[in-house]
Parts: C-alpha cells; sequence; structure tokens
C-alpha cells in the first residue's frame, strides 16, 4: 500500500483526488493495489453524503453568511464540517489483496478500516473506541466520522480525525443529524464532537503504519481529478441535488 500526503489548492480538487484514486486504481493505474492519502482543508468546508438533502442536514444561509462552501462527496453518510484542525484520510483498498474484504461484506469494510484507526489513535490516547456504524469514539465524544464507496475491484474509505478544530462551527452550519447513534443520546453537535489531543505528524505516521503503507505514491491522478472537478465537484447542480 502507498502513500500520497497531499492537499490541493480547492475543496473542489480535494473531494475530486479521493475519488480519481479510486478511479485510478479501477483502471490499474499506479493506485492499484491500494492508496493512503492525508489531507487538510485550510478552510473550513462543509461536506455531504452523496445522497443527502442538504437543507436537511445543513443550515445553508448560516454557511453563505461565513463565505463556507458546501460540497458534496462521493460516498454516502451525512454531513460534516472540516478545516484546519481536522485531518483527513482516505485509503484505497484491493478486495483482492485485503482477505477481511473478500466477501464485500460492507459490515466488514468498517471494522477493518475502523480498527486500524483506533489503533493508531489509541498509541497516543486511551479509552478510543468504535461506536455506532462507522465513528470513532473517545470516551464518548466522537472524533471521527468516515463513509465509504464500493466499485468493482476496490473500495474508498475515507473520514475525519479532530484535534484541533474550531468545534463551534457545528452547531452554527449544520442541522441536527437525521440518522443518529444510540450512544449520541440526543446531544446536540457542539456536545458530541471532541477535538482528541492528538499531535497530528505522529498520527499520520501511526495510520500509515497502521495500514501497511510501504511505499509513497509518486505519481497522482492528474487529468483524472481535474476532469472530476470540471464535470462534478467544480459544479454547483453536483453539490446542491436533491
Amino acid at each position: 500500500m502507498r502513500i500520497l500526503d497531499l492537499t490541493l489548492p480547492t475543496p473542489a480538487e480535494n473531494l475530486a483526488l479521493d475519488e480519481a484514486l479510486l478511479d485510478d486504481a479501477e483502471a490499474g493505474g499506479p493506485s492499484v493495489g491500494g492508496v493512503l492519502r492525508f489531507w487538510e482543508s485550510p478552510e473550513p468546508i462543509v461536506v455531504v453524503g452523496r445522497a443527502s438533502r442538504v437543507r436537511d442536514e445543513v443550515d445553508v444561509e448560516a454557511c453563505r453568511a461565513r463565505s463556507i462552501p458546501v460540497l458534496r462527496r462521493a460516498s454516502g453518510g451525512a454531513a460534516i464540517v472540516a478545516g484546519p484542525g481536522c485531518l483527513m484520510y482516505a485509503a484505497v483498498l484491493a478486495f483482492e489483496r485485503v482477505p477481511e474484504l473478500a466477501g464485500r461484506d460492507l459490515d466488514q469494510a468498517h471494522a477493518l478500516a475502523l480498527a486500524r484507526l483506533t489503533a493508531a489513535a489509541s498509541l497516543q490516547l486511551p479509552n478510543v473506541a468504535r461506536q455506532g456504524i462507522s465513528d470513532v469514539a473517545w470516551g464518548d465524544s466522537k472524533i471521527s466520522g468516515n463513509s465509504l464507496r464500493c466499485k468493482r475491484t476496490h473500495l474508498l474509505y475515507h473520514g475525519t480525525l479532530l484535534y484541533a478544530f474550531d468545534l463551534s462551527l457545528a452547531p452554527r452550519v449544520l442541522r441536527a443529524a437525521p440518522r443518529q447513534p444510540e450512544y449520541r443520546r440526543g446531544r446536540d453537535h457542539g456536545a458530541f464532537i471532541a477535538n482528541a489531543p492528538l499531535d497530528p505528524d505522529r498520527l499520520r505516521a501511526d495510520l500509515a503504519e497502521a495500514w501497511g503503507t510501504d511505499s509513497r505514491l509518486e505519481t497522482w491522478p492528474i487529468d483524472r481529478t481535474a476532469r472530476l472537478v470540471r464535470e462534478r465537484y467544480g459544479l454547483a447542480t453536483w453539490h446542491e441535488r436533491l
């Protein structure tokens, strides 16, 4: 598995690159066999799931007032807010190279990925565990949300890790989540999420080891990323649909 630590200039390009890495692996490009990518948005952004109804999950007017873009990702799940202090990661995994994924079972995919996330975070922080379907929590506070997308030979598993994020943004720009895990106990965003006291550089290194990376991805799918921006991620019709 190869590693790519790359933040592109715009939110649209960064979301497009996650999907481009998956498409590149499917096409037998340099990403084939697996990639672990890290990035961090230099500005606050809201990202909704592929099937999210934007106004059900996001206070669009509050985002406009703060000049926070609202974008749509390729995977499922509900809206998240990210930005400085929120490490984003994306793992592209080949079904045939990961025995746990041989049956293409989504529960197994969540279990595999979240086990690696919790193992890495636990090296710095006790009491970290999987909660709900795809969360990682520190105690009873959510520090990571995750989602996936499957294709023919590979899957994309990506998410967030909060370590120094402006938590006050979440209750200001996100509405109550339409689906809530039991451990949330009805708490609003401000009471539910937390920053984990993690050193981000060490976290990157520990995640790379947990995922078994052995080399760097020297070439990334530039043309594929640009095409996805032109055809999808750069278009209001993609982000605002539903």
